[in-house]
């Protein structure tokens, strides 16, 4: 079984993740992260410090996800391990179709057509989702700020998030960013909790 955790900047994700650690350690999950599971993750990273041109910049981000499926993803779903991923492919959809915008046509036509016939759709995805102001207020403190992280980028990026969750209403879990950690992390651990067991039972029959 497959979750992610989405949402731009500033929501939060990295301090659920180490929550989730802790709250599901008898699931032994395969926790992992989009980019950075790979060697070719450390690429993207370079690409994003440097702010080279976004195509390459957005084919690297898919390379890196080939390999995160290759090497970390398929191998544990193989074994019918529970994984979660910080970011997956709708990170890309979000992101690189707003900076990509204006340089090719139909951006997120062109990045899902990429990822068609080879990738993995989420079970689930749980999108935190935040007023932008409070997310760059929270950026603030945060040293080495990425071009993604400006206001505009953000509003858009988060739109198109809301975008694909009513379009998928099944498949994803929007979650109030700016609620408690400790009441976020636990709603989200039942959240998966429970997944996993629908998961369990439809498998049985």
């Amino acid at each position: 079984m497959l979750v992610t955790i989405e949402g731009i900047d500033g929501t939060g994700k990295s301090t659920l993740l180490l929550a989730l650690k802790e709250r599901l350690s008898d699931l032994d999950a395969v926790f992992t992260r989009e980019p950075g599971a790979t060697w070719v993750g450390e690429s993207v990273r370079r690409a994003i410090a440097e702010q080279i041109d976004p195509i390459t910049e957005a084919t690297l981000f898919v390379a890196d996800h080939a390999a995160h499926l290759a090497t970390v993803v398929r191998p544990a779903l193989a074994e019918g391990k529970l994984v979660i991923s910080d970011r997956y492919s709708d990170s890309r959809f979000a992101y690189q179709s707003v900076t990509l915008a204006g340089v090719i046509p139909n951006p997120e036509g062109w990045l899902r057509a990429m990822h068609n016939g080879w990738s993995i759709v989420p079970d689930k995805t749980i999108l935190l989702v935040i007023p932008v102001d409070d997310a760059l207020a929270r950026l603030a403190t945060k040293s080495g700020r990425e071009h993604f992280e400006r206001r505009e980028i953000l509003e858009k990026v988060q739109n198109r998030y809301l975008e694909f969750a009513r379009a998928e209403p099944n498949r994803f879990v929007i979650v109030d960013a700016l609620k408690e950690k400790d009441e976020i992390a636990g709603f989200v651990a039942d959240a998966i909790r429970q997944i996993v067991t629908n998961g369990q039972k439809h498998t049985k029959k």
